[in-house]
């Protein structure tokens, strides 16, 4: 998990606790402090700390970005070898059997090496607003890599293997960085699976739709021109598509949110058939 200067600190504790009270247990949950925090985190975090020897802080004195702290991360930890990498977002909450329910099913399926879930969206209050269900399969998550990206982040539990092979996240990126990631481990031949059953609360907070901006939309656009460069999927219909979803992107907000809950009702029908 990351924390910056921009968490809510209620949130951050549900997202903490999300963690701490699991079925079964992290061996390890290392919180980057990305720059400087208010008193009121950084005494929770240390707090934190002090009350469980599995938490682990690393503090930065100024804000890297998610890229760099998770890569800090994989690094530090590659000393105590590792079987699994969880990702964590310091507004989200995981289901309390989320790490019992992921490495049951890679102990199950020894060729995933990639594996995400369902998500539930919920607003500032915590109630339910949405939900997002991705692709299933490897075959097909591998060819819709050139219209989305096919895992959602937070709920991703990653072999560490993957680490040790060299594989990390592009530290100059400042968002998106999990969509390229994804990419080049297709591409290296990694296998990625997503399970139906939702497993994370995801915090879809006001400004939603906005948000992204045009640097974030540039990227997405130009996650998509990779996929289809790296993956061999370069058609006329996935270019056009690529083209629509940044025009999209520009658009006043309301339209934004309008397409966005037609695409979850598309892929809700989807991950049913």
């Amino acid at each position: 998990m990351s924390v910056y200067k921009a968490d809510n600190l209620d949130w951050l504790k549900a997202s903490v606790n999300s963690v701490i009270d699991q079925t079964l247990k992290a061996s390890l949950f290392v919180i980057v402090i990305d720059g400087a925090i208010d008193c009121e985190m950084y005494n929770f975090l240390v707090e934190t700390e002090a009350s469980n020897p599995s938490v682990v802080l690393m503090v930065g004195s100024e804000n890297r970005g998610l890229s760099q702290c998770m890569n800090a991360i994989v690094d530090w930890v590659t000393q105590y070898e590792p079987q699994y990498f969880f990702r964590m977002d310091a507004d989200d909450i995981c289901m309390l059997n989320r790490f019992s329910r992921q490495i049951q099913l890679l102990e199950k399926h020894s060729k995933v090496d990639v594996l995400g879930s369902a998500l539930i969206e919920i607003d500032e209050t915590g109630e339910r607003v949405g939900c997002r269900r991705l692709p299933v399969r490897h075959e097909v998550l591998l060819k819709s890599f050139s219209r989305r990206c096919p895992i959602n982040h937070p709920t991703v539990v990653i072999r560490f293997k993957v680490f040790k092979d060299g594989h990390r996240y592009l530290g100059s990126l400042l968002n998106t960085q999990d969509y390229f990631f994804w990419i080049k481990l297709a591409k290296s031949g990694y296998r990625f699976a997503n399970i139906k059953e939702p497993l994370l609360k995801f915090r879809r907070i006001g400004g939603f739709y906005k948000r992204r901006g045009r640097g974030k939309s540039w990227n997405e656009f130009k996650a998509r021109l990779y996929a289809m460069q790296e993956l061999d999927q370069f058609t006329f219909f996935n270019f056009v598509y690529a083209l629509a979803i940044l025009g999209l992107r520009m658009m006043p907000s309301f339209i934004v949110k309008k397409a966005y809950m037609l695409d979850r009702l598309l892929l809700k029908r989807r991950s049913e058939r």
